[in-house]
């Protein structure tokens, strides 16, 4: 139910209409007498004057509502909508989180009960609310990731936690990187969380044939009915091809399975479902797959959707992934781990004796932390130094009151201050601690040039928030993990300890191993030892794949590096320069030419200036073949994808033979492809030369393209498009076809004329030319890319599967068309026309 109150407070804090208490207590007691217990109050300026929401709280508690959650409490921050889905959140979570914390404190009696935030802290069980409980395991993962690396001497991780259903990837290089507003199952959420990744590739994810293409997930079988070889009526899985390769034992995996609870994994009824969906797929496609082809081809497209997520986490945001350790846990990480690592370029794995729990024992290590957050919203300069401090402090003692209310030792408390900053006129601010002016400034423009790739000297800093994290050290530390039989490695002593307790065929690559199988707790600390092999332990598996080697530290931490010594290489069909159709490859490709242009629309919003494309997101990145049909886009805004194409198909007309290397087109004529003016598509072919013939191909091979919309493009009125105008030239400036970059060389002089010289110029050239050029970049990021794939897999072999893309993309249409029936329907207008469609 939604209760409108007719309440109001200016932006600077005047009460311009109050709270009606009477017409509110009647609408409350109507819903409370439905049964109604749990209530969100969010009003429009109660982030920074909360006397209304205190006064209709008050009436609810009167009333009898179990749970009020009101918005200034929730998340004192500014932005309405996302203030009032997480207020919304925390009332309809916290009962229900309430009802299970009070079970569970209930029966472990005078045991103290500390419960893991989404922000990577613990707090005592009454503290913890239904907005803080997100992203809580995760969150587990990441703290114990962080602590057991830095024991290690790792300090810069990627974090690869891969479980049952999904896999969670993180990034650390110092400090917990944390979302301040974030969108989770189509909520916005206003709250600390822990900035982490997830895919729906886990040792579940099941696995898909359509009749033309591999898939996996995002679908999971779960824990029940579980994979196949659970011996539960479960579907094909992820685990399933590692049983059916060699990689998982049944004879070394817990014997928890059957009816009786006692069986060990159904490896039969694995090659047996293997082998029918294998004769499926070659009926269909007229190949001659093997059954442990088909399983290594789904293993291949999960390792490149795992590691296609890492690079969001790291590459798209400029880190280079390649000097990083790839810290892995959950209990399916270790058998992908060499894998994810060779398809990211990354050389070092650390794999923790208790990674499989790893989520767990990260919750144990965790420190108790409280985040206070407050809006500012005013000019930095240093007569706000005063109040900036004076709030920080409060907030700061009012962590320290909560944290000593939890039993927290005020000796182990300590504070960090931070604050967010934008530039005026954005909406992007950046977390940066708390100094001096010149400081904070500095620190400032350092993040906005790594993060954005630019930074404005002539714009004023704007503190959006101030943020105080209190946090109390725990004395937990890491117990001694090494079994009680485990040794330091002598030479000159028996090994007996270092001999496999078995020898398993495995494959990878299409190659075949006799692959040694070897007990963890067996091994002493120095062993090397040389991929393949598999190590087998109580909580998960670590396959070495060929190329590896494996040493055990002093810690018992398992170090896994690509061996130097050996050169193999993963061969794979979709490494072969066979150009036929072939379904495992064209699942790779269809996510290949996805993930480019996701890859350019992460360069736009970060390089863009305008509020419009950076912030709203109003623009679409896609990429073409060499006559302009498309052939991925990433899940941008749709109605600038149906008519993109036209546009690079209009420059391949007009320019033909003219168009050279470096070559960048503009457009945004609506009789070209183009949308509303404001939309101006930015169109870069792509060539390429071979290493071994320096001359490039004469003509395009491919195009890519970006569309945003510009904050203004001219016309009779600011922001263009106006209801009011007659003509085309009143909405703003037509572009058709212009040459934004003559083979490198921004031809920023006549664009400058083009967009002044008219009847209605622009009134902003500086931001059009800002956003023409992170298009311009955001491009280029996907010529890049295009090109790193043509040197990987062939020219051959990428023109090929952009055909059969688009073919496959045809046959999915035609079987979507038959399943829907005939039919017709009326829509009324409000001046009485109608909208009539009939379908047959």
């Amino acid at each position: 139910q939604v209760i409108e109150v007719d309440e109001r407070y200016t932006a600077q804090g005047e009460e311009l209409k109050p709270v009606p208490l009477a017409a509110v207590r009647q609408k409350l007691q109507a819903v409370r007498q439905q049964g109604i217990l749990s209530i969100a109050i969010v009003f429009m300026h109660g982030y920074r004057y909360p006397h209304h929401e205190q006064q209709v709280a008050a009436l609810a508690r009167e009333l009898g509502f179990s749970q009020i959650s009101v918005s200034h409490e929730i998340s004192p921050l500014i932005k309405l909508v996302s203030r009032g889905d997480t207020t919304v959140v925390d009332a309809y979570l916290s009962p229900i989180l309430r009802r299970y914390v009070d079970n569970v404190a209930q029966e472990l009696g005078q045991v103290k009960l500390l419960f893991m935030q989404s922000n990577g802290g613990l707090t005592d069980a009454k503290w913890f609310q239904g907005k803080d409980a997100i992203l809580s395991g995760p969150a587990g993962g990441y703290v114990g990731a962080v602590k057991i690396s830095a024991l290690a001497g790792f300090t810069q991780i990627i974090n690869f936690d891969m479980g049952g259903t999904s896999t969670d990837v993180s990034h650390y290089a110092g400090e917990y990187e944390r979302d301040f507003e974030t969108l989770v199952a189509g909520v916005r959420m206003r709250t600390p969380i822990m900035r982490i990744h997830t895919v729906a590739a886990g040792g579940g994810s099941i696995l898909h044939f359509d009749g033309s293409r591999f898939r996996v997930g995002p679908d999971s079988a779960g824990a029940n009915p579980g994979p196949a070889c659970y011996r539960q009526g479960g579907p094909l899985t992820i685990t399933d091809c590692n049983v059916l390769l060699g990689k998982l034992s049944g004879q070394f995996f817990p014997q928890v399975f059957g009816e009786s609870g006692q069986e060990p994994l159904d490896e039969t009824l694995v090659k047996a479902k293997f082998t029918i969906l294998t004769a499926e797929i070659n009926q269909a496609t007229g190949q001659q797959l093997t059954p442990n082809q088909v399983a290594e081809g789904f293993l291949k497209i999960a390792i490149d959707n795992m590691a296609n997520a890492i690079k969001k986490i790291s590459v798209q945001r400029g880190y280079d992934v390649t000097e990083y350790t790839l810290c892995c846990f959950g209990a399916a990480a270790g058998q992908h781990a060499c894998l994810v690592a060779e398809a990211l370029g990354i050389k070092t794995i650390l794999i923790h004796p208790q990674a499989g729990v790893l989520s767990a024992l990260g919750m144990g290590l965790a420190d108790i932390r409280t985040l206070r957050e407050q809006t500012i919203a005013a000019e930095l300069t240093a007569a706000l130094m005063e109040q900036l401090t004076t709030i920080l402090n409060q907030l700061e003692q009012n962590g320290r009151d909560e944290l000593l209310q939890q039993g927290v030792a005020a000796t182990v408390i300590h504070a960090c201050h931070q604050i967010q900053l934008r530039y005026s006129g954005t909406d992007t601010s950046l977390l940066v601690g708390f100094g001096t002016v010149t400081e904070m400034t500095i620190n400032f423009t350092h993040r906005h040039q790594q993060q954005f790739g630019f930074v404005r000297h002539d714009t004023a800093l704007i503190v959006e928030a101030v943020a105080v994290e209190v946090i109390g050290t725990t004395s937990v530390k890491i117990a001694d993990s090494k079994p009680k039989n485990h040794t330091l490695l002598n030479l000159t002593t028996s090994k007996k300890n270092q001999e496999p307790i078995d020898t398993v065929t495995m494959t990878s690559g299409e190659q075949t191993y006799l692959t040694p199988i070897y007990s963890r707790d067996d091994l002493p600390c120095g062993w090397q030892i040389i991929g393949p092999a598999i190590i087998v332990e109580t909580t998960s598996t670590t396959i070495i794949e060929p190329g590896w080697c494996a040493e055990i530290t002093q810690r018992y931490d398992i170090i896994l590096k690509q061996n130097p010594s050996q050169n193999t290489v993963h061969t794979h069909p979709s490494q072969t320069q066979n150009t036929a159709l072939d379904p495992i490859r064209l699942e790779i490709f269809n996510n290949l030419f996805m993930s480019i242009a996701e890859q350019m629309g992460v360069t736009l919003a970060n390089t863009a200036y305008s509020v419009n494309i950076k912030e709203r997101l109003d623009f679409s990145c896609a990429v073409f073949d060499n006559t302009g049909q498309l052939i991925a886009n990433a899940p941008h805004i749709p109605i600038h994808l149906g008519s993109m194409g036209d546009s690079v198909q209009t420059v391949i007309q007009e320019q033909g033979d003219a168009i050279q290397p470096g070559d960048v087109f503009i457009l945004n004529n609506p009789y070209h492809g183009g949308t509303h003016l404001p939309d101006i598509t930015v169109i870069t072919p792509v060539f390429w030369s071979s290493s071994s013939n320096s001359t490039p191909i004469s003509s395009a091979l491919f195009y890519v393209a970006s569309r945003g919309h510009h904050a203004d493009i001219g016309g009779i009125t600011p922001g263009s498009m106006p209801p009011q105008s007659r003509t085309l030239l009143e909405e703003g400036i037509i572009i058709d076809v212009f040459k934004l970059v003559d083979r490198g060389q921004l031809r920023e002089t006549e664009i400058r004329q083009h967009l002044a010289n008219q009847p209605y110029p622009a009134r902003n050239i500086e931001q059009n030319l800002a956003d023409l050029r992170a298009q311009i970049a955001a491009n280029a990021k996907g010529v890049q890319e295009l090109q790193r794939m043509v040197q990987h897999f062939g020219l051959e072999v990428v023109q090929a599967y952009m055909q059969h893309v688009q073919d496959h993309a045809e046959k999915a249409v035609q079987q979507l068309l038959t399943k829907l029936s005939a039919g017709e329907f009326r829509y009324e207008l409000d001046d009485g026309a109608a909208i009539q469609v009939k379908i047959t």
